[in-house]
């Protein structure tokens, strides 16, 4: 950082002072020093976020030249989990800074999450096409996909969300710092700009939220001759041929995608099935769907050997000899490693799990150094945006939110998932194998069902031939307290956060019967499994909803 002329920051402060009339003296000196310095030094990136902002106190944030660099609260990942911890910590009057070298919004807005789900919003559209003869609806013309205006049209969106995450940054008087992080201590980091420039910044507490990225597997030619689940957002056209190589929900769900929106879709699987670590209800259903829409499974075949290309398409060549040819893309969607080379943790003195490179916290999302945090990805634990965004606002409340937050944080269990697999898959909680390993065979009791949604009820068709919706209720101990919910099916993605917070309170078998169900749904099926009202009369809830009991009320405060 080249040094401040005295001069032309008094230059600087005179203009400020006297263009700003409704602030402070020391605001307008720190809104001048900042003017000043993003002219004279490259600072971009730094915006004048600390001008007039309150504290929950009341009391006024100010940043003089001597302190610009220097935060309460530094977050390196401008990802949904960084930038709610950073926000959050923000509300309690905290100077908070956020480096990131990328869009802002991480992973989850820009190539994950938001849009994953625009595409099989559209995927969703394309089979509603292919459905609506079995309701005697009939197209004059064939109907035509544009990729390219769907592309453009999503690229649009993430833009505005970009643009939205920046707005709240400034609203919540966070300082963005564009560029690359690295420690040179626990309490002090280097950012270099776009330019090469570096500065260093210094904090009380250091969050790391860097998250994750996609990785290749080893072979001939794989780097060279294929792409990651990022690079299938920058697809310019839709595939004709395309392999997906992967087990796990990134891989079903683009395979799927793909699939429905009208690529030859070939899926690689290094052993028999996808999605192994869910329940075997999901992953065996999943299976059966995917073939019955046309999707080719390559099984136990160990992965891939290598790629070759003649310059138009790919040839993939698998461990186990056999050969994909004529293919156009190739999806590599084999795994994903923690986005921590570039931070020089060891400088930090920050200790990463020797399998996967994870950074190694407690249940606090502490490191193993005092004052450096980690959330999200990066730590390997339940790798999922809104459970980031969860750990780095309680975070944040710990830190920063007085006595009554001094014990804060977030529980990694009973997390609800959805994969947007085709058809969706829904989940929480314990599988049926890891209940029984957890409380014997003996305690745990299942309830299943599975049915064609009515959806396809006019469907002229065999009724083995209609896709089918599965569910699972794994129940253990004499009061059947719900420790496992599985559905796959039309409806699964959005029926599941009701269930997930009646499991997060303790719900029974019995519980679930004590909710009237709601007629003609799918979801109704958790609530009337067979047998229905006749477990155990135990409620999990603090105040009992069975035999007709009354409705809890609200606690009103006394009138004087």
């Amino acid at each position: 950082m080249r040094p401040l002329s005295s001069k032309s920051f008094a230059s600087a402060f005179a203009s400020t002072s006297s263009s700003i009339s409704n602030v402070s003296y020391s605001s307008a000196k720190n809104l001048a020093f900042q003017r000043f310095a993003a002219k004279h030094q490259g600072l971009t990136r730094v915006r004048p976020a600390f001008l007039s902002s309150t504290s929950r106190t009341g009391g006024p944030v100010s940043m003089s030249a001597a302190d610009a660099t220097h935060f309460d609260y530094l977050v390196i990942g401008a990802g949904s989990g960084g930038m709610a911890s950073a926000r959050r910590a923000a509300t309690y009057g905290k100077k908070v800074a956020v480096v990131e070298k990328g869009r802002l919004g991480g992973t989850c807005v820009n190539v994950g999450c938001v849009p994953k789900k625009v595409m099989w919003n559209a995927a969703s559209i394309a089979e509603t096409l292919h459905d609506m003869k079995h309701y005697g609806f009939t197209l004059d013309k064939e109907a035509k996909f544009d990729w390219k205006f769907l592309k453009d049209a999503r690229d649009k969106y993430i833009k505005r969300l970009n643009g939205i995450y920046a707005g709240n940054m400034e609203n919540s008087k966070v300082v963005s710092i564009k560029g690359m992080a690295s420690f040179t201590s626990p309490n002090s980091v280097q950012v270099v700009d776009g330019d090469g420039e570096p500065a260093t910044y210094t904090a009380d507490h250091v969050l790391i939220a860097t998250g994750g990225y996609p990785v290749f597997p080893s072979g001939g030619g794989v780097r060279e001759h294929s792409i990651s689940s990022d690079g299938f957002f920058e697809l310019e056209e839709l595939p004709k041929k395309v392999v997906v190589v992967g087990a796990g929900y990134i891989a079903v769900e683009l395979a799927g995608v793909l699939n429905a929106l009208g690529s030859d879709t070939s899926l690689v699987l290094r052993k028999q099935k996808a999605l192994r670590e869910f329940d075997d209800m999901i992953s065996d259903q999943l299976d059966l769907e995917m073939v019955k829409q046309g999707i080719t499974i390559h099984r136990n075949t160990n992965g891939v050997k290598s790629i070759t290309s003649d310059g138009k398409t790919k040839t993939v060549h698998l461990q186990n000899g056999e050969v994909i040819t004529d293919v156009d893309v190739v999806l590599m969607a084999a795994g994903r490693a923690p986005l921590v080379e570039s931070l020089n943790l060891s400088m930090a003195g920050v200790s990463q799990k020797e399998n996967k490179g994870t950074i190694v916290v407690n249940d606090y999302s502490e490191t193993t150094t005092k004052g450096v945090f980690a959330i999200g990805d990066v730590c390997g634990n339940v790798e999922l945006t809104p459970m980031a965004i969860a750990a780095g606002r309680r975070l944040a409340d710990r830190l920063f939110g007085g006595p009554e937050w001094k014990n804060a944080k977030v529980s990694y269990d009973n997390v609800p998932t959805v994969v947007f697999s085709h058809p969706p898959i829904g989940t929480i909680g314990l599988t049926e194998k890891q209940a029984i390993e957890k409380y014997g065979q003996n305690n745990v009791k299942i309830y299943r069902s599975k049915f064609a949604n009515l959806y396809y009820g006019p469907w002229q068709v065999d009724q083995d031939d209609k896709p089918k919706t599965a569910m699972k209720l794994i129940c253990a101990g004499d009061t059947e307290l719900v420790v496992g919910l599985h559905v796959i099916g039309v409806g699964a993605d959005e029926m599941l956060q009701g269930f997930g917070i009646a499991m997060k309170m303790g719900a029974t078998k019995a519980d679930f019967d004590s909710c009237i169900a709601i007629h003609p749904t799918a979801a109704e099926e958790f609530v009337t499994l067979f047998p229905w009202g006749l477990s155990k009369q135990e409620t999990g809830a603090k105040i009992t909803p069975l035999n007709g009991a009354p409705n809890p009320e609200p606690k009103l405060p006394v009138s004087s």
